[in-house]
């Protein structure tokens, strides 16, 4: 992703831990789980370079650490809400950041389905990730909206004729990051958790931001696994 400068430096120093790791080959059962494991190497490889005279990351919270991670838990917390305003609002503006020039006809609309969500009725997607993963994708496609959309419209790479649901696949990667941080846990209980939550104080849009590089990791773990099946159906034996 090279949309644009500013926050996205850091991520910039996490992707490139992440670039070693595009050779790998992963299985269809392999696509979620598979870009959580890169994101987690990545993540200690990469922060870890960042600061090369600091010391091998604690699980006890510093009070700043302690502060942010409550205030990611709050929005953790918070279930997506078609009756309240803010969430309707925060809906609309997705909206409109992808499809400025289209007007939306409702928040329940088949209009919807054009950006991945399985019906004309968002609300119905969000159950696992809650308004966090609205507020995620509201992020990308605000601050990285060339990389947002060419996800959106599978612009890069060979892509199949079978692809998965954007919109829907952006809930459940916040789903997956919360789970693989283990952000729901009054400290962390493994290394790359600690060594979010030291980016997290950094940089209270940490989430945000990795939340933007695991959907990029998805993306290209997907494309990996489409190609490994073509092969493998141009090269299996005919059968007699």
């Amino acid at each position: 992703m090279d949309d644009r400068g500013g926050s996205f430096v850091a991520v910039r120093r996490i992707s490139q831990g992440l670039e070693r790791e595009n050779s790998c080959h992963s299985t269809s059962a392999e696509v979620v789980a598979g870009s959580a494991a890169w994101l987690s190497r990545g993540l200690s490889c990469v922060c870890a370079q960042r600061r090369e005279s600091d010391a091998r990351p604690s699980f006890d919270l510093t009070p700043s650490e302690e502060e942010c991670l409550q205030r990611l838990q709050n929005r953790i917390d918070i279930a997506y809400d078609s009756s309240i305003p803010e969430h309707q609002e925060a809906l609309r503006a997705l909206w409109n950041a992808v499809f400025p020039e289209e007007e939306l006809h409702g928040l329940i609309s088949e209009q919807w389905k054009e950006m991945g969500w399985q019906g004309k009725d968002p609300s119905t997607d969000f159950r696992g990730g809650g308004f966090i993963s609205l507020e995620n994708l509201l992020f990308f496609a605000r601050h990285f909206p060339k990389s947002f959309k060419d996800l959106l419209w599978k612009q890069e790479g060979d892509r199949s004729a079978w692809e998965y649901p954007f919109a829907v696949a952006g809930v459940n990667i916040t789903f997956m990051l919360i789970q693989m941080l283990d952000l729901e846990a009054v400290k962390p209980r493994t290394m790359v958790g600690a060594i979010f939550l030291k980016f997290l104080s950094e940089n209270e849009s940490a989430f945000d931001l990795v939340y933007c590089i695991a959907f990029k990791l998805m993306d290209r773990q997907w494309l990996a696994m489409c190609a490994s099946y073509m092969d493998f159906n141009c090269h299996r034996p005919a059968l007699l």
